[in-house]
């Protein structure tokens, strides 16, 4: 599987260039800018981007907006990015166009090997893999101000939280320690009181979920 990386910080770049073939990736390319991101993404055409939000010359999110550009052209090509902070605005310029293969991680996830690598290979797939502090604040903005978010139990919300990260069904099972029935009936349950339809799609559903956490702002 071949990756652009795009990350200024040479520690950090080089330690998930490591990272990412000692779990079996091809490092496409590996750069420091927006401008070489922008080239690297038109000329290697990977199959994932991991992409730190903010980038030279500007700093601020010139990595972002190069991916964005790059899924303009190819529309669904994978982007995992990277962020120091939670940045409710960066996930939804993502999510906006409805397609998969979109992820929006902390950078402090990088650190979990396992975790960061099993979103590189969730978001490559076409799936979506948001970080759990996101969704817990778009979670708890939402629901002071939304009734039917209000009306989810403790449980659902927790099934929610999970679903939204890209989680399957059997995956938030085996998180919850639980049945695969049950989360199929609080999944069901969630859908109905958000006023969504039911998808046995899980990107569709993640991306329907976030969307309506995230109407309105």
């Amino acid at each position: 599987m071949r990756v652009v990386l795009a990350e200024d910080l040479f520690l950090l770049r080089d330690g998930l260039v490591r990272l990412l073939e000692a779990y079996g990736f091809e490092i496409a390319a590996a750069v420091e800018s927006g401008p070489e991101l922008a080239a690297a993404l038109a000329e290697q055409e990977p199959d994932v981007a991991v992409v730190d939000v903010r980038l030279p010359p500007t700093h601020t999110d010139e990595g972002l907006q190069c991916a964005l550009e790059a899924r303009r052209r190819k529309p669904g090509m994978p982007v995992l990015v990277l962020s120091q902070h939670v940045e409710q605005l960066y996930a939804r310029e993502l999510l906006a166009d409805g397609s998969g293969g979109v992820g929006y991680l902390l950078k402090d996830r990088v650190f979990d090997a396992d975790s960061f690598v099993d979103a590189v290979r969730r978001v490559a797939a076409g799936g979506t893999a948001m970080d759990p502090q996101v969704i817990q604040q778009l979670l708890a903005r939402r629901s002071g101000e939304d009734r039917p978010l209000a009306r989810l139990t403790p449980r659902e919300r927790e099934v929610l939280e999970l679903m939204a990260q890209g989680r399957s069904n059997a995956a938030i099972a085996a998180k919850l320690v639980v049945t695969e029935r049950a989360i199929a009936k609080h999944t069901a349950n969630i859908f109905t009181k958000l006023g969504l339809e039911v998808s046995d799609d899980d990107n569709r559903r993640v991306l329907a979920v976030l969307a309506y956490l995230d109407h309105g702002r």
